[in-house]
């Protein structure tokens, strides 16, 4: 399911603002057996350039996590956008970065949870990972379970994971939102800094945005893409969906592949870039 909802608020005082697009694709393997995408992501830039956003990955053995991922993505953000006085309560308490995203990881829960009682079926059928970011110009904070992972780029051109794949003992094994204790060991990391680009992004591209087993970030992939969302225009989502599904892309990963962008700016006119 490509991010939706995307509600971008007039930024306010500040003369920055977030540009921000996301999309996701089938994957090969997915297309073959007929299955849908199983990824999902969401979005919204609050007043005062607050940005939330969330990315699941459904699981491959759930016969409903597709519907998991768009629930738990969405549901993460709505929750973030409840949250009454924000701004101020992240300025006095930082420790607030943390609260209120575990309190979004358990509207997520909650919400699956909900939708597999009405559908009549186990919350396993729902199971997705899921990554949540708030952002503002001075501090991004995240929090993941599962693998997939959130990456920013500095005023210094630095590139920060703010997370990493949680792969588990074994191959293809991860936590999902619906595991146990998947909550209490959710990696949570707040970056006190002003960024100038996030990424966050499914497990099936992990192996190209990342060094593995480090989960360092290869900055031959981010560079461009980064390029690409501080000028993109209004056909960045369809650019960013055909970069997904070109060969250069699609010849290292059969899974389902979801991206999202995010570039701070100055409030200036910027010429439209390509990938």
């Amino acid at each position: 399911m490509n991010g939706v909802e995307q509600q971008a608020v007039r930024p306010g005082p500040s003369l920055s603002r977030w540009k921000v697009s996301s999309t996701s694709v089938c994957g090969s393997s997915h297309e073959k057996l007929g299955t849908p995408c199983q990824d999902a992501s969401f979005w919204s830039v609050q007043e005062n350039n607050i940005f939330f956003a969330a990315v699941a990955d459904g699981a491959g053995s759930a016969s409903r996590s597709d519907v998991g991922a768009q629930i738990a993505s969405q549901t993460a953000v709505e929750a973030l956008k409840a949250e009454t006085n924000l701004e101020n309560r992240l300025l006095k308490n930082p420790r607030t970065f943390k609260t209120v995203l575990v309190k979004a990881l358990k509207s997520a829960l909650r919400a699956v949870k909900e939708e597999a009682k009405t559908q009549g079926i186990k919350p396993r059928e729902l199971a997705s990972t899921l990554i949540v970011v708030i952002a503002t110009p001075k501090v991004v904070a995240t929090a993941q379970i599962g693998d997939g992972a959130a990456v920013i780029q500095t005023q210094n051109n630095e590139l920060i994971a703010l997370t990493t794949p949680d792969n588990g003992e074994y191959v293809n094994q991860t936590t999902f939102l619906i595991s146990p204790k998947a909550i209490s060991t959710a990696q949570l990391h707040i970056w006190h800094g002003p960024p100038t680009h996030i990424a966050l992004f499914s497990d099936g591209l992990q192996m190209l945005a990342l060094q593995m087993p480090f989960g360092k970030p290869h900055a031959p992939f981010f560079s461009p893409l980064f390029a690409f969302i501080s000028k993109a225009g209004a056909t960045a989502q369809a650019q960013l969906t055909s970069f997904l599904q070109s060969p250069r892309v699609k010849e290292r990963t059969d899974d389902d592949l979801t991206l999202l962008l995010a570039a701070l700016q100055d409030d200036t006119h910027e010429t439209e870039n390509q990938i």
